[in-house]
């Protein structure tokens, strides 16, 4: 299982330590990623995603997870989310 967002790709970046010697080692930077249910108005059904927490406040500011997933560009997203992403639509187009 990779370190990325599910929602929003985000994922491990590299850098350095740096002592006070100014002595450089490689390091990583790791994404808090928190494992939630997050529930689908629009299809009614909860869902598992491994998110960060910068996506899980984006999720909440933006009204829910159908509402971050239709206002989100399709290219940033995940298999998985774009799969649910074209679930919800399709769902949404049949109740219009």
């Amino acid at each position: 299982m990779s370190r990325s967002c599910e929602l929003t790709g985000k994922g491990v970046q590299s850098g350095n330590n740096v002592s006070h010697a100014n002595n450089k080692t490689k390091r990583r930077f790791l994404p808090n990623l928190c494992n939630v249910t997050l529930i689908s108005d629009a299809l009614g059904q909860r869902y598992r995603l491994r998110v960060s927490a910068a996506a899980l406040r984006s999720v909440e500011h933006r009204g829910g997870l159908d509402a971050f997933l239709l206002k989100s560009d399709e290219n940033e997203l995940s298999m998985r989310a774009r799969l649910l992403r074209r679930q919800i639509v399709k769902k949404v187009a049949e109740a219009a």
